[in-house]
């Protein structure tokens, strides 16, 4: 025990001690000191507590931190006596169960909290972050763990003005500047967020802090005489009005006047409003007198002094949702100085100044889920009569954030996600490639899978394989909208890969033997076969349900149905003859084909797989049942017809001129699809003489155009001009013959 504590530190010791019970009074029982002391002295004995950077002796700092919140900010009983026990518990000395047992629960709530924040903070490097900010306050559970944290802070700041230790002393200031003065803003602690945001100043900004300082110095006993002089006639007149009241001079802090001149762009000098002057009034509690009384003032400095209408803030006929309430004016003072009025009673004032929970959005951040309502029965709560403050605090927890949950990564950073998020929506959260190959997580360490939910403080480490797909389960998995529209996207893009790629092994086995792929042919058999669109057709080759092999079989099945489908056209030959159609009654005397040694009135058919016209170099095929098939002789099947059936192969060739007789032709067109493209294609067909358009199939996919036109026409001749034709339409980049 001995070796504990410094000789000055024994004197501290003692006279904190005597504060603290003098701070307390009645709030903690004297068996609940005894007990205290006992603790302590244990703890200090067996060496368990630890100093920290500081070397701040941990019972020391402990009592140091619980007079600020005795004294300033008015927390009593279960907060003292849990400040006292805390470090006992987090060094294993006390377990949270005997802590239940000697003190109740309340006091093991509030060290639950705290000892869960500190593991927090400890775990975390981005604290800087509005996330980690809003995380703390859900950890926390308790308001008063939160204001706890904050007195200790303050109480840090101010003991480590001597330290040796520079670079901690930075972090802690820092820390100071972007976390706990914002909480000590939105918890309405004025007066210590204004001292935490001075000290942070002169730690880290030493030679502008001092500046300040000094200029302040400088001006003080001017200022003085200023708020003097300002104030005197007023204190008359508010007097002879008979009312009670007291009058405050207020210095801004170093810290607010710094941030005036950096957002102002202008000098020390250049700052009028360096001080306010404060009317506060000892009204009677109630709320028409208290405003009534208000306004009786504002008559008062208005008649005396000019004021500005543009500066005027109301906050007495409606006040702040966070239930701040004062009237604020800034009038034309001696010397034609402006300067600003606050106007509040006693109970506004003590409600402004001790901060109890009343002013969490002035100036600060908006929209918390349910601030609202908790603020609102805080506030009920403060006006009754029949509550002090310290049960007031007990009261109410901190549950603003139930519908959020806020997790780490492994290196710290924080993310918020909607209550109920799982790993996958953490996944797909950070990076949709990330989700994309998610197989499950690590969430403090322990294997879980994708569905895991989280929950706020996880540390959540993704655990990824590059064999990893999405599923279509997935959507069930998720609960977040982002997380569901990025799988529903990867899905969409793996199923056009597998389409582009079962595409590609089809050509490829096409090639392999040899045969000519045509899409319409492919297109009649995927309908032959059941398919409702391409897609599936494709998607079944990728599952490899559907054999290649099987379609290539059944495409030469088609094929055939193609050439030999009942209303195909019948020509006869003859040398002079005409080539006419079964359907047709009227014959020429000059469109002649002529097959081998000019044999006459041989029967023959134009073969489908490349639909001759006239022009065509052309031979004649013999078919199994006899007939004659006609070719052109770059027909995609004229390689395999000459290697396999040589001996059926018959001469053939045009004569005379095309006159009346028209072939179908089926052309492919590809381009751009821009608007309009379909109607100049037809408009150029109907335009040209000697042509008809029978059909047409359109396909459009990812701003390219695919059609397929089927046209009657006489010639090659008359087939090339129209493709040449086709070829300048705008957006078309290809045109070919099927």
């Amino acid at each position: 025990m001995n070796d504990f504590f410094t000789p000055e530190e024994k004197k501290e010791l003692f006279s904190l001690y005597r504060q603290l019970l003098q701070s307390a009074g009645d709030s903690i029982f004297w068996r609940d000191y005894q007990k205290l002391k006992k603790h302590l002295i244990k703890a200090a004995q067996c060496n368990g507590l630890q100093r920290n950077n500081f070397g701040m002796n941990p019972i020391i700092r402990d009592l140091q931190t619980a007079v600020i919140v005795a004294e300033e900010i008015g927390m009593k009983g279960s907060c003292l006596i849990s400040i006292m026990l805390h470090e006992i518990v987090k060094s294993n000395i006390l377990t949270l169960e005997e802590i239940n047992a000697e003190y109740g629960e309340d006091v093991g709530s509030i060290i639950k909290g705290l000892v869960k924040t500190n593991e927090l903070y400890s775990k975390s490097p981005a604290i800087e972050s509005e996330n980690f900010r809003n995380l703390l306050l859900s950890f926390a559970e308790d308001m008063r763990v939160i204001l706890i944290m904050i007195a200790d802070r303050v109480n840090i700041m101010r003991q480590i003005k001597d330290s040796k230790n520079e670079n901690d002393r930075i972090q802690v200031a820092n820390e100071a500047a972007y976390l706990y003065a914002p909480l000590a803003h939105k918890l309405g602690l004025y007066k210590l967020k204004s001292e935490l945001e001075d000290l942070s100043l002169k730690y880290t900004e030493r030679d502008t802090y001092y500046f300040i300082k000094e200029k302040l110095n400088e001006t003080k006993s001017s200022r003085d005489r200023y708020i003097a002089s300002f104030i005197e006639p007023i204190k008359k007149k508010v007097s002879a009005a008979g009312l009670n009241f007291e009058i405050k001079g207020r210095t801004k802090s170093i810290h607010s006047i710094w941030h005036k001149i950096q957002k102002q762009k202008t000098p020390f000098e250049g700052i009028y409003d360096l001080f306010a002057i404060r009317i506060i009034l000892d009204s009677e509690p109630d709320p028409a007198k208290e405003k009534q009384e208000c306004w009786q003032v504002y008559s008062i400095v208005t008649d005396m002094y000019q004021p500005n209408p543009k500066r005027l803030r109301d906050w007495l006929s409606i006040p702040k949702s966070n239930g701040y309430e004062s009237l604020h004016i800034t009038v034309m003072g001696p010397e034609g100085k402006w300067v600003e009025v606050q106007i509040r009673t006693r109970r506004m004032d003590e409600i402004a100044e001790r901060g109890l929970a009343a002013h969490w959005r002035y100036k600060g951040i908006k929209g918390e889920t349910g601030l609202d309502e908790w603020l609102t029965s805080v506030r009920e709560a403060l006006e009754n009569a029949d509550n002090d403050s310290l049960k007031v605090m007990d009261q109410f927890k901190m549950d603003l954030y139930e519908d959020e949950v806020f997790v780490f990564t492994p290196k710290g950073d924080l993310f918020k996600l909607a209550k109920g998020a799982t790993v996958l929506d953490f996944a797909f959260h950070i990076h949709s490639k990330l989700g994309c190959k998610c197989i499950g997580a690590k969430v403090n360490g322990k294997n879980v899978q994708l569905k895991q939910k989280l929950n706020s403080g996880d540390q959540v480490e993704i655990m990824t394989s590059n064999t990893q797909t999405p599923k279509q389960g997935w959507l069930t998995i998720v609960t977040t909208s982002k997380a569901r529209t990025k799988i529903r996207q990867a899905l969409k893009e793996m199923v056009a890969r597998q389409h582009d790629f079962a595409k590609e092994t089809l050509e490829r086995k096409f090639k392999n033997r040899k045969m000519e792929y045509d899409e319409a042919t492919m297109m009649r058999l995927i309908k032959r076969l059941g398919f409702k669109n391409v897609t599936e057709f494709y998607q079944q080759i990728a599952d490899e349900t559907l054999d290649v092999n099987e379609i290539l079989d059944k495409y030469i099945e088609q094929q055939k149905r193609d050439n030999d489908t009942h209303d195909d056209i019948v020509y006869r030959s003859a040398e002079g003859y005409n080539l006419q159609t079964a359907q047709e009654e009227t014959t020429s005397k000059e469109d002649v084909l002529v097959i081998d040694q000019n044999l006459k009135g041989l029967e023959f058919k134009l073969a489908k797989c490349c639909n001759p016209i006239y022009g065509d170099d052309v031979f004649g095929f013999v078919t199994v049942s006899g007939g004659i098939k006609i070719h052109r002789s770059d027909c995609p099947n004229a390689t395999q017809m000459r290697e396999r059936f040589g001996y059926r192969i018959v001469k053939a060739r045009w004569a005379g001129k095309s006159v009346g007789t028209q072939y179908p032709i089926t052309l492919r067109i590809v381009g751009h699809d821009d608007i309009g493209i379909v109607t100049n294609i037809t408009s150029i067909i109907s335009k040209e003489n000697g042509i008809s358009l029978r059909s047409i199939g359109i396909d459009s996919n990812d701003g390219l155009f695919s059609g397929t036109l089927t046209v009657m026409v006489s010639d090659t001749g008359r087939l090339e001009t129209l493709i040449k034709k086709l070829r300048t339409v705008k957006g078309v980049k290809q045109v070919s013959r099927n």
